[in-house]
């Protein structure tokens, strides 16, 4: 009698979450072809507002300063002049103190770091006050690549701006007439961001978003007029733009951006996806190398390649990037959280 009812409890089990799984994979089936019928009717719900994107990918105004490699900083003792330190954060994101030896500063605030100081001379004096100011800002670097007069870093001493790093490299003078600026530039940061930026149509407009603030290490694209790109981002040797010519294909594009990293696994389901209207194409690695298949795919200009990190191809470029719902929902029921 016992083992009947363990295997009716059982039974009812399996039932309730088959049924569970169904209406998972119903409501995600649901979803997708509600996205579908949105993007095409245009609904503005489920298609991002490119203005707002652009507020999305801006740090905050008042966002406080962390010390970076290269930045020179006073540190002052309260009560002990005779301490006052003059340093410069090293390479490797450290300063040395007297006594307490080196001590790790990078990504920290002004008062993260008096705290840490503090902490690192504690056992040496009592109630010691630290105070840091940064003397000489060096960190706040920008890179400026491709149609600009003077391609490479720009430094700021404060938040940078699209519009400064555009400037100071050249490609943004006095008196230049929108129509002879690009009509797009792109933004990388990191390995899985990059935002297009509609610059020749946001300066004719006076647009101030045409002036988003940039963060630390990022990198600015600027295609020449006649240039045309796509962005290969994610699990390869040297994310960034690569130029497209009548013979790029999906090979050729990741071969230039140095091939997958180890990361990527040995089959990853690479991402073809359009920032304009959303859609995407998925192929699998080896596909690619495999003529038999004939299953190349030859990607457009503007277009993101985005190869995921092995063990993580459920939770797609697009998906995260482009429609936050569907992704919710989606990753969501593979990690059983519905």
């Amino acid at each position: 009698m016992t083992e009947h009812r363990v295997r009716s409890r059982s039974m009812r089990a399996l039932q309730r979450l088959l049924l569970l799984s169904v209406t998972v994979l119903a409501t995600t089936m649901g979803i997708s072809q509600q996205t579908q019928n949105s993007a095409d009717a245009s609904d503005p719900v489920l298609r991002p507002n490119p203005m707002e994107e652009l507020r999305k990918f801006e740090p905050p105004a008042d966002e406080e300063y962390r010390l970076g490699r290269g930045d020179g900083i006073t540190v002052d003792f309260v009560g002990h002049p005779e301490m006052k330190l003059d340093t410069v954060v090293g390479p490797d994101g450290r300063i040395t103190l007297p006594l307490a030896g080196e001590v790790m500063l990078t990504g920290q605030t002004r008062a993260e770091a008096a705290q840490a100081i503090e902490a690192a001379l504690s056992g040496y004096y009592a109630n010691l006050t630290a105070q840091v100011v940064v003397t000489r800002y060096v960190s706040n670097r920008v890179l400026v690549l491709g149609a600009v007069e003077h391609p490479g870093m720009v430094t700021f001493d404060g938040t940078p701006t699209l519009l400064e790093a555009l400037t100071r490299s050249g490609l943004m003078t006095p008196g230049a007439k929108a129509a002879q600026l690009p009509e797009r530039c792109a933004i990388y940061r990191g390995t899985d961001k990059v935002l297009w930026v509609e610059l020749r149509e946001m300066l004719s407009t006076g647009n101030a978003m045409a002036g988003i603030r940039l963060r630390r290490d990022d990198v600015v694209y600027v295609p020449d007029l006649s240039e045309q790109f796509v962005s290969v981002m994610g699990e390869v040797q040297h994310p960034g733009a690569i130029a497209v010519t009548h013979s790029a294909t999906l090979v050729t594009v990741v071969a230039q951006a140095g091939g997958l990293t180890e990361r990527a696994g040995a089959n990853p389901m690479i991402q073809v996806i359009d920032p304009k209207s959303g859609k995407t194409r998925q192929i699998r690695f080896r596909d690619l190398l495999n003529p038999a298949k004939g299953q190349e795919i030859l990607p457009k200009p503007g277009e993101i390649v985005y190869v995921p990190r092995s063990g993580f191809n459920r939770a797609t470029y697009v998906l995260e990037r482009l429609n936050p719902l569907l992704s919710l929902l989606t990753v969501a029921a593979y990690t059983g959280a519905l």
